[in-house]
């Protein structure tokens, strides 16, 4: 620079700042406008939920999981219990395994809907916004039919559900299938297809699959990476483990290329990232039309008796959560009885906000909110 010094200006974007999807500090070293270091610093939440659940049975403790990831408690809730379950030895139903996969897949369509919608308003647009909700609020009048909460619902409990679903729900659902399908274009017409929309996501905030995978990556931010054409695998549990009677259900793991993918988009960029997401609730929908035709024909209980002997060992389980794989370890003790010894969570969005200073290094401020946005964190998760 002719001989004159660089001088770097230390900005903080957060931790109040409405485009870090909750309490996330940045701390952003700018040269002019353009960044060279990013570090997030998390901690704010403070709530201590893995040795609250310590003190708790693991009956207790859904109130407690449901807040972790308050965007999709279903699934949260799918993933402490199957680690319960397995540490108990205990077997769930058919009838209730059904249920448990209709409840996790329209709360995935629901968390992709926030993922969609709050997407827009952090790049500078509305509409999409009261789109996405519109549809959200249908989905949550359902989950309030079946167990009377709208966020943090303690349904999914040890052994299979609370309650049976009531009557005239499966038809409920049904219509709001109907209804919720043909929206889907609509989304696409007013952002994936926008022409600013993507030139704020396009090649911006790239994340090649090593660097992905070395971070522990998981979920759309890792599926956004992948290319199928080169072989990638189906890298979701769903496929994988294929806990919960999912390997007998007929959907696809969403993977780039994307045929409507624009040509100045780079697979691993923000573009490819969000797209995942909407693909993957065309495939929720495929399942959600499944689980209720099997639904109908399932006999027996939507739950089994919880066994009398006190649980001893340990289990982990991993479930693919809308943000990535969440697992819960879990330790039982005949000492502490039905209280857990130990629980630690394993959470998908701190290893995703991880790659955060890699990935922002070089890019514009004003492309920070749009990186951040398109990793798609929950702060619970993350400070629980």
């Amino acid at each position: 620079m002719n001989g004159l010094s660089r001088e770097t200006l230390t900005l903080n974007m957060g931790p109040q700042h409405p485009s870090t999807h909750g309490v996330l500090r940045l701390v952003l070293e700018l040269e002019g406008e353009t960044v060279r270091k990013c570090l997030p610093v998390i901690g704010y939440l403070h709530t201590g939920i893995e040795k609250e659940m310590e003190t708790r049975t693991y009956l207790q403790n859904v109130t407690l999981v449901d807040r972790i990831e308050y965007v999709a408690s279903y699934l949260e809730e799918m993933a402490f219990y199957q680690a319960v379950e397995r540490l108990m030895d205990v077997e769930v139903p058919p009838r209730a395994r059904y249920i448990r996969v209709l409840m996790c897949e329209l709360n995935r369509i629901a968390s992709h809907l926030v993922a969609m919608g709050t997407y827009g308003l952090d790049l500078g647009t509305f509409s999409p916004f009261l789109y996405a909700f519109r549809e959200r609020e249908m989905i949550l009048d359902l989950f309030e039919e079946v167990c009377g909460a709208r966020l943090t619902y303690s349904y999914i409990t040890i052994g299979g559900v609370h309650d049976d679903l009531p009557d005239g729900w499966i038809d409920n659902c049904t219509k709001f299938v109907d209804y919720f399908e043909p929206r889907i274009a609509e989304y696409h017409t007013l952002l994936t297809n926008n022409h600013i929309f993507i030139k704020r996501t396009a090649n911006i905030g790239v994340l090649p699959k090593a660097l992905a995978l070395a971070h522990g990556c998981s979920g759309p931010m890792l599926r956004g990476s992948l290319d199928r054409t080169k072989g990638d695998p189906d890298w979701d549990l769903r496929k994988i483990e294929k806990y919960s009677g999912y390997g007998n259900y007929e959907f696809n793991a969403v993977i780039p290329p994307f045929e409507q993918a624009p040509p100045e988009t780079v697979i691993g960029d923000c573009w490819h990232r969000y797209m995942v997401r909407m693909v993957e609730v065309v495939e929720s929908v495929k399942i959600v039309r499944q689980g209720l035709e099997r639904y109908k024909k399932a006999a027996g209980s939507h739950r089994v008796e919880l066994p009398k002997h006190l649980s001893a060992g340990e289990a982990y389980v991993e479930t693919e959560c809308p943000r990535g794989q969440m697992g819960f370890y879990v330790v039982g003790s005949p000492a502490k009885g039905q209280v857990p010894l130990r629980v630690r969570a394993r959470s998908s969005s701190m290893a995703n906000l991880s790659v955060a200073g890699k990935i922002c290094a070089g890019c514009l401020i004003a492309d920070i909110p749009a990186i951040i946005g398109s990793i798609d964190i929950v702060m619970g998760e993350i400070d629980r």
